[in-house]
């Protein structure tokens, strides 16, 4: 196990993330959000969905996940059909509009990162994307995992 320094200087290397997701958000349209931009990630990652899955998977309140879906319905990204199994609920899907508006947004992402990351080997950017992949996995889902004592 490492150093409690070294746990220490990951917080803040973890911390000071954030403005790589302010980078990133800025470049996103004024039309699609940061939130409206996960609906879409979400929804073509796991396939169609209820809204209360969509929920658990932002990680937000039932709330916020609808006033969310309501903006990526109005702009034609998605679509909401009734649920086969339960005619209360409605089943999200993306539409040819959403799978276009997500190209887009993960071309503007990819061209940041490769404008600010130019000068990295690809070595050094797979080992990157290696390294952050193993975090997430080893930490898990933040909503359920326990703080240690």
């Amino acid at each position: 196990m490492a150093e409690r320094s070294r746990y220490e200087e990951l917080a803040r290397q973890i911390s000071a993330m954030g403005a790589v997701r302010r980078s990133i958000a800025r470049l996103l349209p004024a039309e699609c959000p940061s939130g409206s931009a996960a609906v879409l990630a979400l929804l073509d990652r796991h396939g169609e969905m209820r809204i209360s899955r969509l929920a658990e998977l932002l990680a937000v309140d039932m709330s916020v996940t609808s006033r969310h879906v309501a903006h990526v319905a109005r702009c034609g990204w998605i679509e909401r059909s009734p649920d086969p199994d339960d005619g209360r609920s409605r089943i999200l899907r993306l539409t040819p509009a959403g799978l276009a508006q997500l190209d887009e947004l993960r071309r503007r992402t990819t061209d940041l990162l490769a404008h600010h990351l130019e000068d990295w080997s690809d070595e050094d950017v797979a080992r990157l994307n290696a390294l952050l992949a193993r975090l997430r996995a080893s930490v898990g889902d933040c909503r359920t995992s326990r703080t240690p004592a």
